[in-house]
């Protein structure tokens, strides 16, 4: 039996030190904040998207960042392993689109509830209110920690899941990264991620509060497609957000670095030119005493419909039986590409995850333990590892933090 201190109470470090604990050791769980998973909470707008039901190379294939690395760490404690788990421990499951898997409460806080009776059970001692300000080592093994209020507490090895540095309000503010590279560690270059987009256009503040569901977004630089992909996306007061737009983040966001990208959007994905065309066709046959600006309502969101009017370029006095074969053309194309232009991603603070972290080159990938200080082993968002939403960063937090804590001999 060793003596194991796990920093960090969010779903890797809980994970982890359950784990440990199940193998008999004796695990010591530090958290800085008040309550144990605090981002859990709101994760998946509060309901908690636990995993991805989808099979192994869907897995990887949404691993954004190092995917390779999690090949031992998928394969120990896949996402089966998880829904599996949580059932067992009384947190119902269901799978909605795209093979999301939630709780059937919608409740984030039985996540929680389930793991913090788990650890109870398996005998983790957990300090809340507790903050470390420094890994301790003795030549190249780790030795303990030094807490805030100066105490010391000894371990035979130490298992760091902080977090990243999204969402700082929770409490992860990059303090195992501070950690990791006092005790030799690379750390890579750190960056929002499935993080919302501001936008130029100024039409685009206008239409604030909107969500378009069942669109198909194409984002490229001048010709070449950079994302594609369909689902719901929201405008904001800043530009755009949404699952869609959080999502794009990630495959965008470093080529945003270098230039704006342009971005439209499909608003009638079901639909072809041609369907499009007698669509309207009907709907100005309806309307077709009726001014070119009143003939639309029908079409899309009262909060979109000025605007793309306006886009159209067409006289909005104009008579709708006087709407030429040109000018439903012009229409169709707004509909099929409605452009938006994006230029930056939204700070930190609004980042779902953080790209970059400890460097897994120094990461034992079967084990998750450092190959410089022995004895210390990393879970989580604290290593350089992302992927795309959908319930991929919950489960390399599962993953990661079982295998270290089930390393540990």
């Amino acid at each position: 039996m060793k003596n194991i201190i796990v920093i960090g109470g969010g779903p890797a470090g809980m994970f982890a030190a359950l784990t440990a604990a199940e193998k008999g050791h004796s695990v010591t769980l530090l958290e800085k904040n008040e309550k144990l998973g605090k981002k859990l909470y709101i994760t998946g707008k509060g309901r908690c998207n636990i995993t991805n039901a989808g099979d192994m190379d869907n897995l990887f294939a949404n691993v954004m960042t190092n995917r390779k690395f999690l090949y031992s760490a998928f394969y120990a404690y896949d996402n089966f392993r998880v829904i599996d788990f949580f059932e067992t421990h009384g947190v119902k499951t269901k799978t909605e689109r795209g093979n999301r898997v939630f709780p059937v409460s919608d409740h984030s806080s039985d996540v929680i509830n389930a793991l913090s009776r788990a650890l109870k059970k398996a005998g983790v001692e957990i300090h809340l209110h507790t903050k470390v300000t420094k890994l301790l080592s003795e030549g190249n093994h780790i030795s303990g920690v030094l807490l805030e209020d100066k105490q010391m507490l000894y371990a035979d090895a130490i298992i760091l899941a902080t977090g990243g540095f999204s969402y700082q309000s929770t409490g992860s503010t990059g303090d195992g990264y501070t950690f990791a590279k006092d005790l030799g560690h690379k750390i890579t270059d750190i960056e929002p991620s499935l993080v919302p987009f501001t936008t130029v256009e100024d039409y685009v503040t206008k239409m604030q509060g909107l969500a378009l569901k069942n669109v198909r977004v194409s984002i490229k630089r001048e010709k070449k497609v950079l994302f594609e992909d369909f689902g719901e996306m929201l405008f904001t007061h800043f530009g755009v957000s949404g699952p869609l737009m959080l999502s794009a983040s990630s495959r965008v966001g470093k080529e945003l670095k270098k230039q704006a990208l342009s971005m439209t959007i499909d608003l009638k994905p079901a639909l072809t030119a041609e369907q499009l065309d007698q669509r309207l066709l009907r709907d100005f046959d309806e309307n077709k005493n009726k001014q070119f600006k009143n003939a639309l309502n029908g079409l899309l969101p009262s909060k979109m419909l000025p605007i793309f009017l306006e886009l159209s370029g067409i006289d909005l006095e104009k008579k709708v039986n006087e709407v030429t074969k040109e000018e439903r053309n012009q229409l169709i194309q707004l509909l099929k590409a409605f452009p938006v232009t994006l230029d930056g991603l939204r700070d930190f603070n609004e980042a779902i995850i953080t790209r970059g972290g400890i460097s897994v080159k120094e990461v034992n990938p079967s084990t998750m333990e450092s190959k410089i200080i022995s004895g210390l082993y990393f879970a989580g968002e604290v290593l350089d590892l992302d992927a795309m939403t959908g319930g991929y960063n919950l489960q390399i937090a599962w993953s990661t933090g079982y295998l270290a804590g089930d390393s540990i001999e």
